[in-house]
């Protein structure tokens, strides 16, 4: 409990910010613009997803599972948390007396945590599910593929949900934060603060290097064989190609927005001495930069989505129409070549 000098619940800090300074940090109409914007791109991105799936082969229907699942994860984590930052700042209530319990603080910080992991953990999960279509394209049942992707988002979705679950258990703490519209975990120096603060952070960093790790091998792969001795039997598909670049698109876009808060995160937790007082302030500066990167990560749940529209083969041969005029591809797997008999 802070000494907060109440009976009020955990997740109250103390803070030391006036009305007219949280009317000038927090806009009304910039995070209500925010939102529809990314709502309105993922929605876009779910109409494209579905157009696509039709027809598709199993390899990228299993691919374009995922990016449901990754989309389906962004546009819910808009919406929910857009709802009570949007509400917040349009009539700036005082948290302590909306939340006396902390029960929509615990709530948001739930969801920030689980919406923040689940886009890295998929990214991981599709780069893994690429890694093995390209270097084992025989080590897997194609007809459980499109199940298969299904468990493992749903797998993503539940591991995720259970972590954000952690502070209610009493591992970290969530409390409101500088300019107190939004709840997120907290950056002190008590154990289980420390614990989770380093383990969301762990987590995060840990998918965004091994989607890095596992897209260099299955880019190198295919550089290999496209131009390697037996490129005319084992050339990649344009669909495999695209594939790639989408995912490319993706971890590139994660690593930007999400890998300064989870170091800033890992940094102030481990800081000697504490960044956080015993009373639960921390420096100004300190909760401006914290809302900067969270800031920064939010821009991941709308860039997503036109990663997969501005990366698909019907544009990119617009931008670029000789790509078009190639001849067509044959698959990364070994094709069987009948060599005449002599009679």
């Amino acid at each position: 409990m802070w000494p907060n000098g109440s009976a009020l619940g955990p997740c109250f800090r103390p803070t030391n910010i006036t009305l007219e300074e949280r009317r000038l940090i927090a806009s009304p109409w910039f995070a209500a613009s925010f939102c529809l914007v990314g709502l309105a791109s993922n929605l876009l991105a779910l109409s494209v997803l579905a157009g696509a799936r039709q027809g598709s082969s199993h390899a990228r229907s299993s691919f374009l599972t995922f990016l449901c699942g990754l989309v389906l994860t962004d546009f819910a984590g808009l919406l929910v948390t857009g709802a009570i930052v949007v509400a917040q700042h349009a009539i700036l209530f005082d948290w302590r007396a909306v939340d006396p319990g902390c029960r929509l603080c615990q709530f948001m910080g739930v969801v920030m945590v689980f919406f923040g992991l689940c886009p890295l953990w998929l990214g991981a999960a599709m780069a893994s599910e690429r890694y093995l279509g390209i270097t084992r394209p025989f080590s897997r049942p194609a007809a459980a593929s499109g199940r298969r992707a299904w468990a493992t988002v749903g797998l993503v979705w539940a591991s995720a949900l259970a972590l954000g679950l952690l502070p209610l258990l009493g591992v970290g703490r969530y409390t409101v934060q500088y300019p107190g519209s939004w709840c997120f975990l907290t950056l002190g120096a008590q154990p289980g603060d420390v614990a989770f603060g380093l383990l969301f952070s762990l987590l995060g960093g840990l998918s965004v290097g091994l989607s890095f790790l596992l897209n260099t091998i299955s880019v190198a792969t295919l550089c290999h064989v496209y131009h390697g001795q037996e490129a005319a039997q084992q050339r990649p598909r344009d669909c495999e190609v695209e594939m790639m670049a989408q995912l490319t698109g993706i971890m590139v876009v994660a690593t930007i927005c999400w890998m300064p808060l989870l170091v800033f995160i890992a940094q102030t937790v481990l800081r000697s001495p504490p960044a956080m007082s015993p009373t639960g302030q921390l420096s100004r500066a300190t909760e401006q930069r914290l809302l900067i990167y969270l800031r920064v990560a939010t821009w991941n749940q709308i860039l997503d989505p036109w990663v997969y529209i501005l990366f698909r083969r019907a544009v990119i041969r617009r931008l670029h129409p000789r790509l078009g005029a190639r001849p067509r591809s044959l698959s990364l797997q070994p094709q069987l070549t009948l060599r005449p008999t002599v009679q």
